[in-house]
Formats: C-alpha cells, structure tokens, sequence
C-alpha cells in the first residue's frame, strides 16, 4: 500500500501491481486543484481479494476505485449495487455510505463517453478481448449502441472465439476491436493479444483500455495498418470523475 497522508477524507485504489496507475496522480492533482487539503487518494495493492478486509478496517474512507483484478471478486464484500453496476456484474467505484458499501460501475460511463465519437455507419460489430470484469462493461456499452459483439478468450467457451480461430473472413467482418486485457500494460510493453495483425486495415478501429503506455503494441500495429486507434486515458478519465460525482452525492 501506498505512503500517502492518512487524511480526513481517504479515497484510494483497490487493485493488484497496480503502481502503473494514474488514479493516484490524477486524484492528488485534482484534490490540490480543489484546495481540498484533508483529502487524499492511494494505492490499497492486495495480493489476494480476502485482504480487503485490512482494508475496509483503515480509518477515514470514504470511496474507492476497483481495478484489474477485483472488478468481480469484489462484488460479495459489498451491502448493495446500483442497477447497473448489477446488468453489468462488475463493479469500479464504491461508495461508503451510513447503509454500508454501494458499488457502481463508473468504466461503462467513461467507455461510452469515449467511444461514440469514434463511430463511423460500417462499425456494426466488435470482438471483445479478453472476459474479465472490464470487458463486462464494455459489452453492456456495446449492447446499449446496438453493436454485436464477440469475446475472444484463450479458452474455449460457447459463443466466442478463441485466438487461433481469428481467420481472415472474421476479422475483416468486426471492424471494432476492444482490448480489455492487460496484455502490453507497462512495464511489460512488448507484450499484445495474439491477433492476426496482418487483416486489419483502414476501416477498423482499435480500442485499447490500457492508458499506460500511450500507445500499446496493439494499437501501434493496427496503426501502422491504417485503423483508427484510441487509448483508454479518456475512459480513465470520465470514470473517474463519475466516480467523483458518485462519492460526493448524497
């Protein structure tokens, strides 16, 4: 856990190796910015989801941010979901209230926000990478814009792809790309799905949920093939401030 200030008002993160955040900084930043001096935001990096209960014991908190892993694991810690955050079954924003711990799902709102810009008439259907807590929302996104959609596992499951099935013909056919795995998160920045790269051309769009680095292997391939490419900075950012908006409504 991280070293900050043990103020009045404590927000943080709840994650594992999460020390390529920008939820600290971002949160620090805007605190200062604020001149809300008796509040701060840290780093709660658990090895295991049963730590949470060394958490919740840590006096003054008021919110916290979920994260890779624990978007899912979290859920049966908490006293109630918001409906959303329940169609969705992950949540990334909790709020501590007199009834106990209320989670949100604040990534949808950040993920929408971000991705209708980029949406052209042939954007109809996307593969989703990856079948974590992030994709969750990112699918309940899609199904709310009317896009259909795929996940793509390593795993064989019913109704999705696994990665040595991405021929050709499908590829071409989903233009939109969603990463939602770590894959190719700092420090590990060779790392990238496993797609065929070559099939994907000017009319794709990639979307990476990753922030850090800015541009991952993923997106710089398909860039090099012409694909419109998108980091997750701005997703990061409208969640956050939706989560923001969540602590500090009554």
């Amino acid at each position: 856990m991280g070293k900050t200030e043990k103020k009045e008002n404590r927000y943080g993160l709840l994650g594992r190796n999460i020390s390529y955040s920008f939820s600290q900084g971002y949160f620090t930043k805007k605190f200062q910015e604020l001149g809300l001096n008796d509040h701060s935001y840290e780093n709660f990096d658990i090895p295991d989801i049963s730590e949470f209960k060394s958490v919740l014991a840590e006096p003054n908190l008021k919110g916290l941010n979920v994260t890779i892993p624990y978007k899912q694991d979290v859920i049966p810690f908490l006293d109630e979901l918001d409906k959303k955050a329940a169609s969705i079954g992950a949540v990334n924003t909790i709020k501590f209230t007199e009834n106990g711990l209320k989670g949100f799902n604040t990534d949808a709102y950040g993920f929408q926000q971000s991705l209708q810009k980029l949406l052209k008439p042939h954007h109809k259907k996307a593969l989703v990478l990856g079948t974590g807590g992030a994709s969750k929302a990112i699918c309940f996104v899609l199904d709310e814009l009317g896009i259909d959609h795929a996940y793509v596992s390593r795993s064989k499951k019913k109704n999705q792809f696994t990665y040595e099935e991405l021929t050709k013909d499908i590829v071409e056919a989903y233009k939109v790309i969603i990463n939602c795995t770590p894959l190719g998160t700092h420090p590990n920045v060779e790392n990238k799905p496993d797609l065929p790269y070559q099939h994907i051309g000017n009319k794709h769009l990639l979307f990476d949920l990753i922030y850090n680095p800015e541009k991952t292997t993923f997106l710089a391939l398909g860039e090099a093939n012409g694909a419109t490419i998108s980091n997750g900075l701005e997703m990061l950012l409208g969640q956050a401030e939706k989560a923001w908006e969540i602590w500090n409504t009554p």
